[in-house]
C-alpha cells in the first residue's frame, strides 16, 4: 500500500502539471474532440518502458554504493520539491494554442520520448522508488507502477473530458486547488527522500 500511494500521488502530480504533453492533449480535445486527447493521454505507455528498464539496471548495479545513492537521493529530493513549488505556484494552463497543429498518437509519443523530463524522472526518482521497493516484496515495485500510470494516463484523460465539455476548468479554481493540494504533498514526500539520502551517506542514523 505505501508503494501504490506514493505511485498514485507521483502519478497524479505529473498527469495534473502543466507540459508538453498535458498541451498536447489539450489541443487535440479542442481540435478534435475527448476521444483524440485520450490517445495522446497514452503515449507514456508506449514510449517509458525503456526509460524505466535502463535507469533500474543501472541502479541495481550500484546497490551496495550507499554514497552514490544517497546522492541520487537528494537529487530525487531536489526534482520532488521542485515539482511540489511547481504544482504549488500553478494558477492556471494556457488555452492559446492556435499556433499548435493537430497532433496524433504518434506525436504525443515523440513528443514524450524526446522530452528530459521521463528521464530525469525515473533516474533520480522513480528507479530509487523501484530499487527500493524490490528489496521488501516482489508486489511492491509493480503496485508502484502500475499506481503512478494508471493515475498518469487517468488524470490526463478526466482532463480531456473536462476540456471537451468546458474549457474553464483550466482556469478555474478547481484545478488551482488540485494543484496546490498535491504540490504540498510532494513537498512532503521531498523530505522523506531527503532523510533517505542522508542515511544512505551517514549524516544521521539508521
Amino acid at each position: 500500500m505505501h508503494y501504490l500511494t506514493l505511485g498514485i500521488l507521483l502519478g497524479l502530480s505529473v498527469g495534473f502539471a502543466p507540459g508538453p504533453l498535458l498541451a498536447l492533449v489539450i489541443s487535440e480535445t479542442i481540435q478534435h474532440g475527448i476521444r483524440s486527447g485520450a490517445r495522446v493521454a497514452l503515449a507514456p505507455i508506449v514510449t517509458d518502458l525503456p526509460i524505466i528498464i535502463l535507469p533500474c539496471f543501472i541502479l541495481s548495479k550500484l546497490s551496495g554504493f550507499d554514497t552514490i545513492l544517497g546522492i541520487i537521493a537528494l537529487v530525487g529530493g531536489c526534482v520532488i520539491l521542485y515539482m511540489g513549488y511547481e504544482c504549488m505556484r500553478t494558477k492556471r494552463v494556457a488555452l492559446d494554442l492556435g499556433g499548435i497543429k493537430p497532433k496524433s498518437l504518434t506525436k504525443g509519443i515523440l513528443a514524450n520520448a524526446l522530452s528530459p523530463h521521463p528521464y530525469l524522472f525515473w533516474f533520480s526518482v522513480g528507479a530509487p522508488t523501484m530499487t527500493k521497493a524490490m528489496q521488501q516484496h516482489i508486489g511492491a515495485p509493480l503496485a508502484f507502477v502500475v499506481g503512478f500510470y494508471v493515475f498518469l494516463v487517468g488524470s490526463k484523460i478526466v482532463l480531456a473530458v473536462l476540456v471537451g465539455q468546458s474549457k474553464s476548468f483550466l482556469i478555474g479554481r478547481g484545478y488551482r486547488y488540485t494543484m496546490r493540494f498535491l504540490g504540498l504533498a510532494l513537498c512532503t514526500l521531498s523530505v522523506v527522500l531527503f532523510h533517505d539520502g542522508l542515511i544512505l551517506l551517514g549524516v544521521i542514523a539508521r
